[in-house]
């Protein structure tokens, strides 16, 4: 009885060109998706920034502190000065406000509601400039004036002019030599440092593995 060979069907190669077609039209309905949901966040956005304007407006001129304005990208968000800003939470119709600290990023507030976003980002425009004034007016340290009052205690303490100049001289000169015998010092731990190296002697004084 012959046996005849029987020929099993072969499985057809993949189209590569049709495989990448329908990858194209994947990443492109993803794009676009995407897209679409980058555009109703930077819409949100530019929603609070309009209902924002009125507030900016009533900041001071010379109150340099406040840089906002809506920065796209692949996540928008609505600077309100170089550390805190709004953005738009995971589903996008969230407003986060948040701020950048030594201590990582902090939510500030959290609303759906652009009238309450509104009302939290004017509370921190009040609170900053607050923090500004009490700023400006700290004292500064003035060593003039320091100077000026230590020779009034001493006019005070019914000491003449000539024994005031004296004491400055005095105080001048021995700042001088402070000065005179730091830099001395400095030169000859360098010459030292220096003969040392020159004699192979400072890896002597130096941790092993340097």
């Amino acid at each position: 009885m012959n046996e005849q060979s029987v020929e099993l069907p072969r499985a057809s190669p993949p189209d590569l060109k049709a495989l990448i077609r329908r990858a194209k039209l994947e990443d492109a309905e993803r794009s676009s998706v995407v897209a679409e949901m980058r555009g109703a966040e930077q819409a949100r956005l530019e929603l609070l920034r309009d209902a924002l304007e009125p507030v900016f407006a009533q900041v001071p001129a010379q109150a340099e502190l406040f840089d906002h304005g809506l920065v796209p990208g692949e996540k928008p968000r609505l600077f309100i000065d170089i550390v805190a800003f709004v953005e738009m939470a995971r589903d996008r119709r969230c407003y986060r406000f948040i701020q950048d600290t030594r201590a990582g990023t902090i939510v500030l507030a959290e609303s759906d509601r652009i009238e309450a976003m509104s009302r939290h980002v004017a509370n921190y425009l009040a609170r900053r400039l607050i923090e500004r004034e009490k700023a400006l007016s700290a004292p500064v340290p003035n060593f003039r004036r320091d100077e000026a009052r230590g020779d009034a205690l001493l006019e005070d303490a019914g000491v003449d002019t000539a024994a005031r100049e004296s004491v400055a001289a005095k105080r001048r000169s021995a700042d001088r030599w402070q000065l005179l015998i730091t830099l001395l010092l400095g030169a000859l731990i360098g010459v030292a440092l220096t003969h040392a190296y020159e004699v192979g002697l400072l890896d002597n004084f130096l941790p092993s593995g340097w």
